[in-house]
């Protein structure tokens, strides 16, 4: 980047000095004697401003002046120091008259003088937009994540200032974005707990009960028994969600991929959901194009996959509804739609829907939800596949979930 400035720098003194040199041959049409002369002039003035601009610019003089407005002031001033040189210089070598001589010296450091004030005047609109866009940076530093500053104009000042402000939006959304996964994360203690207290606290007070002699009725005990198998089942599913997300989160979930069948995992997956489906009487039903076998896929963790997202279905779907799943090849993989004629999902609940322990206010009961990891997870084993778990739902008029394996 120094070199370009060199060179451009270069380049101008040259194209400089060659238009001037034309000008002057344009309109005086001098003999080729005085063009001569002309041109020795022009060179010696050219050299020295080069070579003295190119001195300040290497011992950076600039950058030691406390405020950017001086600097520009000394720029100007160097400015008009050169050209007071090289026309004292020229009319020095041409003026016959030293009247004319000492005329032109006083006209000069008028005119250098009036190009410094007027120079350090129009600084002002340089200098007071950098100095808003340092304070706006103070303010940023001290955690006011809301400052933004003005746009002025077209040019690089204006264009920073149009950064700075798309960085503050970016990191007041990154900060509002972890404020949300603390408050979520408090939040999975509250109902990590709750549903793990729960089902501990029953299977306790039917051991407790059991071990006091308090039943004694053979039916009663196997239906304290099989209360505690389905609580010790739903601790259970809760741990190896806690575990899959630690997995997910660590990076060290490990894929067993295979060629297999995906209309059979489908198939599998619709007759163990068909007696809960019945219960609730919704309709299950399904269809796989012909073409979609086989799919390089750990089919166990895509049959994890489809139990979260049919299980979620069909929770949310009111009797007479109906839960779909439907499978078709693309151009680079296949994909997985499981649709429903439910309650769906809410606006305010939809950018968060695939987000680890985010639960919408409806399904926060154990009644209706787990822990709020099912879909999290169930993206995180559609990714390591390489694939996308997407969204579409209206409160009222049911939710379609489509995953996408390469």
């Amino acid at each position: 980047m120094k070199s370009s400035a060199i060179l451009r720098f270069i380049a101008g003194i040259l194209l400089i000095f060659i238009v001037s040199l034309a000008i002057f041959a344009m309109m005086m049409a001098p003999p080729m004697y005085e063009l001569g002369l002309m041109a020795l002039f022009l060179g010696v003035t050219a050299l020295v401003s080069a070579l003295a601009g190119y001195l300040a610019y290497r011992l950076g003089w600039m950058s030691l002046s406390p405020a950017l407005r001086w600097s520009l002031l000394g720029g100007y001033a160097l400015s008009s120091l050169l050209t007071f040189f090289n026309v004292w210089f020229s009319a020095q070598m041409m003026f016959a008259s030293q009247h004319d001589l000492l005329l032109a010296i006083v006209l000069l450091v008028f005119a250098g003088g009036m190009a410094m004030a007027l120079g350090y005047f129009l600084s002002s609109t340089i200098t007071d937009r950098v100095n808003q866009l340092k304070g706006a940076a103070e303010r940023l530093a001290q955690g006011d994540l809301k400052t933004r500053v003005p746009v002025h104009g077209r040019d690089e000042v204006a264009a920073l200032a149009q950064t700075f402000n798309l960085m503050a939006e970016q990191l007041e959304t990154a900060d509002a974005r972890q404020r949300e996964l603390e408050k979520m994360r408090a939040n999975l203690i509250a109902w990590v707990g709750h549903d793990l207290q729960t089902p501990l606290a029953s299977i306790r007070a039917i051991l407790e009960a059991l071990e006091d002699g308090m039943v004694d009725d053979p039916a009663t005990i196997k239906r304290y028994l099989s209360t505690a198998q389905r609580d010790v089942r739903s601790l259970s599913a809760l741990i190896d969600d806690l575990f899959q997300m630690a997995q997910l989160n660590a990076g060290g979930f490990q894929l067993e991929r295979a060629n297999s069948s995906l209309a059979d995992l489908i198939s599998d997956t619709l007759e163990s959901f068909a007696e809960l489906a019945s219960r609730q009487n919704v309709k299950l039903a399904g269809s796989v194009d012909a073409d979609v076998d086989p799919v390089h896929m750990d089919t166990r963790r895509i049959g994890r996959v489809l139990n979260n997202l049919i299980n979620n279905a069909i929770r949310h779907t009111p009797a007479q509804g109906e839960v779909r799943v439907e499978a078709r090849r693309t151009n680079s993989g296949v994909e997985v739609t499981v649709s429903d004629t439910g309650e769906g999902i809410r606006a305010e609940d939809l950018p968060h829907i695939f987000d680890g322990f985010y639960r919408g206010e409806k399904s926060r009961s154990r009644a209706t939800g787990g822990a709020g990891l099912g879909l999290a997870i169930s993206r995180g084993i559609v990714q390591a596949h390489g694939g996308s778990l997407r969204v579409e739902s209206e409160a009222g008029r049911g939710s379609r979930f489509t995953f996408y394996i390469p």
